[in-house]
């Protein structure tokens, strides 16, 4: 049986197509079986079955057409994680000298209807249990406090990335079980926001990220262990 736990099914699910797909069971260009079907295999919902399937498409295994389905792409997953033409350490290094200072300016430029676009986010990020809709938000946020930043250059900057974000959140709080820290970091940035305080705001934002770098740094590394074994 399954893990108890979203998380722990999802890695369930994952860690078992993978072993089909490398051990060969199912092939290159192979489509898999539907979310319903490998729900119903799995013991497990469709939800769950959908987060182990994106993290699959993250890690370079599978592709996903809309309307037609799940095909696998590789045997084993790509050593770089590519998100939307991004690389990982592409994003790692960027984010920071964007995001940072727009939470910053966002502390002092915010309106009152920016601050409650944003505590509304975290409210509703925190009640749903549907992960996709919480990856949505999560990106959401991000340039939501881009845009209360007033600085047009952050905001055209993070909207171009946003897929990529949007990839690499649902990568680190399905497989790393991030979600939990995560809106908690999210809180004291807001917070700061609501506080007006440039340095808290910038202080949070770059704790946030940095949590997000390790992880991603973390990630990288058990990839090349597990190559060089």
């Amino acid at each position: 049986m399954p893990p108890v736990n979203r998380l722990g099914a999802t890695e369930y699910v994952r860690q078992n197509l993978e072993h089909a797909i490398s051990a060969g069971v199912v092939k290159v260009g192979q489509r898999l079986p539907s979310e319903a079907a490998l729900a119903a295999r799995f013991g497990v919902s469709r939800s769950v079955v959908r987060e182990a399937l994106r993290v699959l498409e993250v890690r370079g295994t599978t592709a996903t057409r809309v309307g037609v389905g799940t095909f696998v792409i590789a045997t084993e997953p790509v050593s770089q994680v590519d998100f939307a033409g991004f690389g990982a350490t592409d994003l790692v290094e960027a984010r920071p000298h964007i995001e940072i200072p727009a939470a910053g300016l966002a502390a002092v430029r915010r309106s009152e209807h920016d601050l409650e676009h944003l505590q509304g986010l975290i409210e509703s990020m925190q009640r749903t249990d549907d992960p996709d809709e919480w990856v949505r938000q999560d990106t959401e946020l991000h340039l939501a406090i881009a845009e209360a930043s007033g600085n047009r250059v952050f905001t055209t900057v993070l909207r171009s990335i946003k897929a990529a974000l949007a990839l690499q959140s649902g990568q680190l709080n399905d497989g790393s079980n991030r979600r939990l820290p995560s809106e908690h970091e999210h809180r004291s940035i807001v917070a700061a926001i609501a506080q007006g305080s440039i340095t808290e705001a910038e202080d949070a934002m770059r704790f946030h990220l940095d949590q997000v770098k390790d992880v991603v740094l973390t990630e990288r590394s058990n990839t090349h262990e597990g190559e060089n074994r």
